[in-house]
């Protein structure tokens, strides 16, 4: 993986004043004051700025010759700042995308990158282009959910929570980027516009079609069922489904374009009724399904191409098949509120040039269809522009739980922080210290179960692509699946899965959780941290050196943090490549140690 090293102390919280300016309430120039404020973030934690004595922060781009400054309204412990308008140091304003590549530039000249200064230039052309893009879709999203704040459509609790997050990751700096989607696919393909859509039906030989099932029908049936009887296969074929746009897509592939000239592939258009788009936009969802389907999707969403690839279709079938044959039982047994939602088959053409045709799909279980209160960490804790009083969804469930009880918004926040971690995150780290499988587990790959007050009772972890099974730890798993987790690419030593979960699980989760509490001010930061210490070390006494995250999350004076600006800026696919090189990682201070000391 590349890395750099940036180390700063972490401090406690501070707030000062907020003033109206600070506060865009257009579309466009809120949409642009979250760009920049994501920026400034990013920067901050990546090159390890110390909070400002004077409340300004100032960004010195020597490169530029310029200064970049912001006031500081708030600044947290756990990288959450909030900023006003960023300006040059004479005073005028500066926009997200001049922002960008400026910073890009100084990121390029301070880390002395090889190449060609046409290289330079691509980056910051590239970085500054998606944060437009970014930027220009966030306001349309504030735009259009301003004009219509109820939709009916949105029928359960799970994918109201899907289509919440209309300002993306607060720590990168093109949450929104969708490079190749015109406007008039978004308004189908995006779930910040509750977009929704038929999927497009192909029809392939079955020689051209690879599949498995871990479930009491192959894979054929599932879809063929999903299929209907709208849709009419020709003889002998099996219907396989894809995104609208994907079809597209690879109706221009030499490969694909090659099946259909034989007549092994046979195009038969959308059909059927329409499923929306989750909040990673390429996993579609309907309410009266047994399954939702995770379609590839050649978009490049954030940092990534978001097609499926065959080691995970493989990665997830056997978690599917490790959690049935006896894994879930314990799972179900240590701690019955939490699960794993199941990728239990897949199918997809295969090509004879390429191991994957862009038509892969797949199958995962939906528990989801009914009135059962569940949602995605990172939909809870956005703030939402759209609605009058911009509060997230957590900072609503927090207010609304005091004025019940009658007790202060931080005493609530506190007590639902602490059954969080108990609900959510001990879990997790219990499969890695008991069984050495780890869970990415960041806040877009998480779900909190409610109970009818708002209180977290149980959680799920979604994601057939972020496994990590031990080399030391996870052999006792053969008891159950022979062989398990050796030939997905993800035996790993602990040591890359301590970096990786310490930042997944511990920075994007539960300090992000924090960081989420404290700029809304809901909670004390410092407290909640003295929270996140109490959990740690109890697990850490339970498990032993079988748990060194634990202990790694307790004292070491820095964490493992992915820089998702500087992995932009490189041009990183994270989901290509050794698992070792797919992000630029920096050193960040630990404020959970901090707290401690």
């Amino acid at each position: 993986m590349t890395s750099t090293t940036t180390t700063r102390t972490m401090t406690t919280t501070a707030v000062m004043p907020d003033r109206p300016e600070d506060h865009p309430d257009d579309p466009a120039g809120l949409a642009d004051a979250a760009g920049t404020l994501a920026l400034l973030r990013c920067w901050v934690r990546e090159t390890g700025l110390a909070p400002p004595v004077d409340g300004v922060l100032r960004l010195d781009l020597a490169c530029a010759g310029t200064t970049v400054e912001a006031p500081v309204t708030y600044w947290s412990a756990t990288g959450w700042h909030s900023f006003g308008p960023a300006g040059f140091a004479g005073g005028t304003p500066v926009d997200a995308v001049t922002l960008a590549a400026l910073l890009t530039t100084e990121s390029v000249w301070r880390r002395g990158n090889p190449g060609s200064r046409a290289a330079g230039a691509a980056a910051i052309a590239d970085l500054a282009g998606r944060v437009a893009d970014s930027v220009r879709r966030t306001a349309r999203h504030v735009e259009q959910r301003r004009a219509a704040p109820h939709d009916p459509a949105a029928t359960t609790p799970f994918l109201r929570a899907e289509q919440a997050l209309l300002l993306g990751h607060p720590l990168h700096p093109t949450p929104k980027s969708r490079d190749g989607i015109s406007d008039a696919d978004a308004a189908a393909y995006s779930p910040e516009l509750r977009g929704s859509f038929p999927l497009h039906w192909f029809a392939a030989d079955p020689t051209v079609v690879s599949s498995d099932s871990g479930l009491a029908r192959p894979a054929e049936q599932i879809t063929a069922a999903l299929a209907g009887d709208e849709l009419r296969l020709p003889p002998d074929t099996v219907a396989v489904p894809a995104h609208p746009w994907q079809a597209r897509d690879v109706l221009a592939r030499p490969d694909v374009r090659a099946l259909l000239d034989a007549g092994l592939l046979h195009d038969l258009g959308p059909t059927g009724p329409p499923w929306s788009p989750t909040s990673s936009v390429r996993t579609v969802y309907r309410a009266d399904a047994p399954v939702m389907l995770k379609l590839s999707l050649g978009l490049r969403i954030t940092n990534s191409k978001r097609e499926n690839l065959q080691l995970e279709l493989a990665r997830g079938m056997a978690v599917h098949r490790l959690l049935e044959a006896g894994l879930g039982a314990a799972l179900r047994t240590a701690h019955p509120g939490f699960d794993v939602v199941r990728d239990p088959a897949w199918i997809a053409v295969d090509t004879p040039a390429r191991p994957e045709s862009g038509l892969e799909v797949v199958i995962r279980d939906n528990p989801f269809g009914g009135d059962e209160q569940v949602a995605c960490v990172a939909g809870l804790v956005a703030e939402r522009p759209d609605l009058p009083h911009r509060r997230s969804a957590l900072a609503t469930l927090v207010h609304r739980l005091a004025a019940k009880s009658c007790r202060s918004a931080p005493d609530v926040a506190q007590e639902w922080f602490a059954r969080y971690l108990d609900a959510v995150v001990v879990p997790v780290l219990w499969l890695y210290g008991a069984h050495g499988l780890g869970l990415e587990a960041h806040q877009q790959n998480t779900l909190v179960v409610l109970d009818a007050e708002g209180w977290p009772v149980g959680g799920r972890y979604r994601d057939n692509q972020g496994y990590y099974f031990s080399e030391t730890r996870s052999g006792g798993l053969s008891r159950w699946l022979p062989g398990a987790g050796r030939d997905l690419g993800t035996l790993c030593p602990d040591e890359v899965i301590d970096e990786r979960l310490g930042y997944y699980v511990g920075v994007n989760n539960v300090l992000g959780l924090i960081g989420a509490m404290g700029s809304q001010q809901l909670a004390d930061e410092g407290a909640l941290l003295v929270t996140v210490r109490e959990v740690l070390a109890r697990l850490a006494g339970e498990h032993g050196a079988a748990l060194q995250l634990a202990g790694v999350l307790l004292d070491s004076p820095t964490l493992r943090c992915k820089a998702n600006l500087l992995t932009r800026v490189d041009g990183l696919d994270e989901l290509v490549g050794p698992l070792d090189a797919q992000s630029v990682y920096a050193d960040v201070g630990n404020p959970i140690a901090e707290v401690g000391a």
